[in-house]
């Protein structure tokens, strides 16, 4: 038996063709085509949108509305003006909701923290109505606290009419906005979040199910809501985290209860195969410093005021260059916290991501020989 020997130039032609061709990044394709009115997928930690159709158009959302019902009682609980254990009196009102219900009983006491599982695992009108009265005594008092609330955190378009989703002229609200009230669930109340991953609650010997099935069909989502109503379709937002990545789907206007199922795991696994997300630096972390003249330290550090992530295609985090712009002319006194500069974040020369810059600290003015130094140095420099 012979053996060929090739010259030593085409052997490492061929190794470096074969290297650059493994290190060449996955193409990202066209999201699943979903058969839904409109959808959404979001990075929770850089709120990058990874895919989306018709996000911003608005749509019944049904019972997805307690997502914000949820978050003002989280928040009126960590004020501390309502207690987990609080005894709430059942009013006639939250007894006679039809539709999903937690089978409260009128005039009856039901402590917070079981009304909370109704509404979230048994996604109960009841128990949702009746937690609204006793935060703020009746249920339009408490949309009030919800249309506040949604404005504040950026969800321009939606409006809300009731606290539980039941079908109402002008109660409507967006992809977009959902996958932001989620974000803001799991981040301002992470603890709380959790109730959104158990599968099954009991109440008065009745036995219900979390109707978010892809807790059984996969192992990674733990929350977050379904909706149905039969002009809304079949919603469902849910979220899952893999490899400290988490991801937020949001899927409105399905034909059934499988296909909001079978939609979601599909953009969810969508995003997982094809995007990474990275912390790039953290919030207080210097990243430069700055000449600070006439102050008593010459050099003041500046970096950014929150954590700072990015999600990029599978594969294209070596590409990312970073810039800085940074004032020259600082003088002190300086304040901490104050905004004099940008970080400029850029992948395959396509700017990804622009934020501040703030001082880390504050600069006192110096005494008169540093002011008198400096102004000769100023002039020289």
């Amino acid at each position: 038996m012979s053996v060929r020997v090739l010259p030593w130039f085409i052997i490492l032609l061929a190794f470096l063709l074969n290297a650059t061709a493994q290190a060449a990044p996955l193409p990202v394709p066209a999201p699943p085509a979903l058969d839904a009115k409109s959808y959404i997928l979001m990075d929770f930690d850089s709120g990058e949108v990874l895919a989306e159709r018709e996000p911003d158009n608005p749509v019944e959302p049904a019972s997805i509305t307690k997502m914000m019902t949820a978050y003002i009682l989280y928040s009126e609980l960590e004020a501390g003006h309502i207690g987990i254990d609080d005894e709430v009196t059942i009013s006639e009102k939250a007894w006679r909701m039809q539709g999903s219900r937690m089978f409260v009983e009128a005039g009856k006491k039901v402590s917070v923290a079981d009304l909370l599982k109704g509404m979230i695992i048994q996604s109960g009108n009841d128990a949702t109505v009746a937690l609204a009265e006793h935060v703020a005594g009746t249920e339009s008092a408490f949309v009030d606290m919800m249309n506040a609330t949604a404005q504040s955190l950026g969800m321009r378009q939606t409006n809300y009419k009731n606290v539980t989703g039941w079908p109402a002229e002008g109660h409507t609200s967006t992809a977009r906005d959902i996958a932001i009230l989620g974000r803001a669930l799991i981040r301002d109340f992470p603890e709380h979040y959790k109730r959104y991953s158990e599968k099954e609650f009991t109440f008065n010997d009745i036995s219900q199910y979390n109707r978010n099935k892809l807790l059984w069909r996969d192992e990674t989502v733990d929350g977050i809501k379904t909706g149905h109503t039969e002009s809304a379709g079949y919603c469902l937002v849910a979220s899952a985290e893999r490899n400290e990545m988490r991801l937020i789907s949001v899927v409105l206007g399905t034909k059934s209860d499988k296909a909001r199922t079978q939609q979601s795991q599909a953009l969810l696994n969508y995003g997982f195969r094809f995007f990474e997300t990275h912390k790039l630096y953290a919030a207080g972390q210097k990243l430069i410093d700055a000449r600070a003249w006439y102050g008593e330290k010459e050099e003041v550090g500046l970096g950014p005021k929150e954590d700072i992530y990015i999600t990029v295609p599978r594969g294209q985090y070596d590409q990312l260059k970073a810039e800085m712009e940074v004032e020259t002319q600082l003088e002190a006194p300086l304040e901490k916290g104050v905004v004099l500069g940008e970080v400029l974040v850029y992948l395959n020369d396509e700017l990804k991501i622009k934020k501040p810059l703030v001082t880390l600290e504050a600069i006192p003015e110096g005494g008169l020989w540093t002011r008198a130094r400096d102004s000769v140095l100023k002039m020289l420099d």
